[in-house]
């Protein structure tokens, strides 16, 4: 049902009145945003550079059967989108890496080549994480968007890292709480990852992860409007560099049907 125009509000000033009525229906959309597309989808396990040693990763997601239209007015399009970025770390000790990302681009449908901001990240875990039994971490990240990447100019990270090793098996939880900086903690949205992964042998692994969105903490989502992914990943482990690839699929209709990803990564 149409609304009219408040008496406060003469047609002849509706530009004037409808475009603060605009901005604040879109701040009150924000809570309420499907998950978008990221340059990053990687369980963190708490394994970092060697200190005083760099380290280079390329991520890469390819979305073949997404989304059609973009998670806000003027955002990339996901389906058919290539996004990734370069990931450069340092071990500054041996419980504390230092990251930056830095470029972080998008080939897509609507936006054609673009570059979406950077990132900055601290990431503190349990030393030697890799031959720990329980290992533990936590990564916080700070972004300086585009806004067609996201429609808030700065938001982070806040990474919980938990998991056991038992044998060949790894079980590895990141309880993740993106912030945009309104709204207080109770605004924080819960986007969790998890990971089961079995080795093969000391060069292969095979794994399942989860991504998931519930949305803000104070406003969880509908089932049919959270995010979930399930993900087949393998991982090969060589002398000069890693490599990580997989493929996911959504289990939503606020999920893309098909990603893929691909990680390499080495030491400097």
């Amino acid at each position: 049902m149409k609304r009219k125009l408040s008496r406060s509000c003469p047609w002849r000033q509706w530009q004037r009145c409808l475009r603060p009525t605009a901005l604040a229906a879109v701040l009150a959309l924000l809570p309420l945003l499907a998950h978008a597309q990221t340059d990053e989808i990687q369980v963190y396990d708490a394994s970092i550079a060697p200190q005083g040693v760099f380290n280079l990763t390329f991520h890469s997601n390819y979305t073949p059967d997404g989304l059609q239209t973009a998670a806000f007015p003027g955002g990339i399009v996901p389906n058919h989108s290539l996004n990734g970025g370069f990931e450069w770390a340092y071990g500054y000790k041996p419980w504390l890496e230092l990251g930056l990302y830095l470029p972080l681009y998008s080939i897509s449908t609507n936006e054609d080549a673009t570059i979406n901001g950077g990132k900055i990240r601290l990431l503190f875990v349990s030393p030697h994480a890799d031959r720990r039994k329980f290992f533990y971490g936590m990564n916080f990240e700070f972004s300086l968007n585009a806004l067609h990447w996201d429609p808030r100019r700065f938001t982070s990270e806040i990474r919980p890292i938990v998991g056991v090793h038992l044998g060949r098996w790894d079980l590895i939880y990141n309880p993740i709480l993106d912030n945009n900086f309104a709204g207080g903690f109770a605004a924080l949205d819960f986007a969790p990852c998890g990971r089961i992964a079995y080795h093969l042998s000391r060069k292969w692994a095979a794994a399942a992860e989860e991504y998931d969105d519930f949305g803000p903490l104070n406003a969880i989502r509908p089932g049919g409007q959270q995010f979930h992914e399930v993900w087949a990943v393998g991982d090969y482990y060589g002398k000069i560099f890693d490599v990580e690839f997989g493929v996911g699929a959504g289990l939503t209709a606020a999920s893309d049907p098909v990603t893929l990803k691909f990680m390499v990564s080495r030491n400097l």
